[in-house]
């Protein structure tokens, strides 16, 4: 084909026009400080507030419990210290969370237990999926807080999240989820599936980039994140970034609006590049539960090859796609998502990202599965490692 085919998504999305129309006037005429109390000041102020009260409403939250950020990781970042503090201040010091977290998790759990706090990490299992009998088992008299995001980021499995916010409420534990992944693609409901704290970010649904929101239930207490000014009720400084602001409200509103159709069909298109695949070149492993995952995500490991090559060649090709996560692409490690659902380092090094969306087409799936087998037939001729594996075979 002649035009690239972008199938990375999971990284980041196009801004729709519904974000960019959005956003020209705030650029153009609507420039004011909403904390300024001239006219242009109150104009700024009241797009704001519109802003904050649409982006509640999809996701069934109220307004003042919006708080915007600069996206999912400060989101992340400020929701799990700050509950961790307020957990600390009453001798509770444990945290519950997953082994394949976004790294934006993991590693403020990491730092947070330098500074003495206990984490325990639940097992995803082969499928990708937390088990809530494990949860209830994990929970002690000093759990402070459990996180566990809405759907995984690289193998896109969704997680029982109303049965966690169930018990997480029952027992009186804060329950933060990132839903990076999951905003603008899966209907979320905070009051029914008993979410304390959310994240999400704008350019994972064809919002713009650096700008997200963190979700923080009436009643749960959030302390001053960035210090310097009135902004976000108190609880972080800094003049609000508002012509993005309004681009992800109206990007998240227009992501929720026919979502059960688009996703319908977006998933169509999933099922057949990995039936495609898994029907038509040998030694391919699909990553994490069929049924229970995002609507365009397809994860593979191709046994005796390196991820890295299959994305180049890809590229070459005019396909955009990815071995993971974007935040870690610069790492040779293999993928700790993979590595948590029990694939050896040797498997999980091959492994390939495609994520869909309703841009995507039938006529680059067929592309895509036209010219994929041959990239890696071609790598495995090169292979030493395929090359051992064939001759055990024998």
């Amino acid at each position: 084909m002649d035009k690239i085919i972008y199938m990375d998504n999971a990284a980041t999305t196009s801004t729709g026009r519904a974000a960019l129309d959005a956003m020209i006037p705030v650029l153009e005429k609507d420039y004011g400080n909403p904390s300024s109390l001239h006219q242009l000041g109150q104009q700024a102020a009241d797009l704001l507030a519109d802003a904050r009260k649409r982006i509640a409403s999809s996701i069934g939250a109220q307004p003042d419990e919006i708080y915007f950020t600069s996206g999912g990781t400060e989101a992340d970042n400020w929701a799990i210290t700050q509950i961790a503090r307020a957990g600390a201040e009453k001798g509770k010091k444990h945290i519950i969370s997953t082994a394949f977290e976004h790294h934006a998790v993991l590693h403020t759990l990491k730092r947070l237990e330098k500074s003495g706090f206990t984490v325990t990490l639940l097992d995803v299992h082969k499928d990708g999926i937390v088990r809530v009998d494990e949860l209830k088992a994990a929970i002690r008299p000093d759990t402070c807080l459990v996180t566990v995001m809405y759907a995984n980021n690289e193998i896109g499995t969704i997680q029982p999240i109303a049965e966690i916010g169930a018990v997480c409420r029952e027992h009186g534990i804060p329950f933060h989820t990132d839903a990076v992944q999951a905003a603008g693609h899966l209907p979320i409901d905070v009051q029914k599936e008993n979410i304390d704290l959310l994240s999400m970010s704008a350019h994972k649904f064809h919002g713009p980039k650096g700008i997200g929101a963190l979700y923080c239930r009436r009643g749960i207490r959030l302390t001053n994140f960035i210090e310097g000014g009135a902004q976000e009720r108190g609880k972080r400084g800094g003049t609000e970034n508002l012509p993005a602001i309004c681009g992800m409200a109206a990007a998240l509103e227009d992501a929720c609006k026919g979502m059960d159709e688009r996703a319908k069909r977006v998933s169509g298109m999933r099922d057949r590049i990995i039936d495609g695949i898994v029907q038509n070149i040998p030694h391919v492993l699909v990553n994490g539960d069929r049924e229970k995952r995002l609507p365009g995500n397809v994860n593979i490991c191709f046994e005796g090859i390196e991820g890295e090559s299959l994305l180049l060649r890809l590229d070459l090709e005019g396909i955009c796609a990815s071995s993971g996560s974007a935040c870690t692409s610069g790492s040779l490690d293999p993928s700790h998502v993979l590595l948590a659902i029990g694939l050896p380092k040797e498997v999980a090094h091959g492994s390939l990202r495609l994520t869909l969306d309703e841009e995507n087409t039938e006529q680059e799936v067929d592309y895509l599965l036209k010219v994929l087998p041959g990239i890696v037939s071609g790598l495995r001729d090169m292979s030493p490692v395929w090359e051992e594996m064939m001759a055990a075979e024998k």
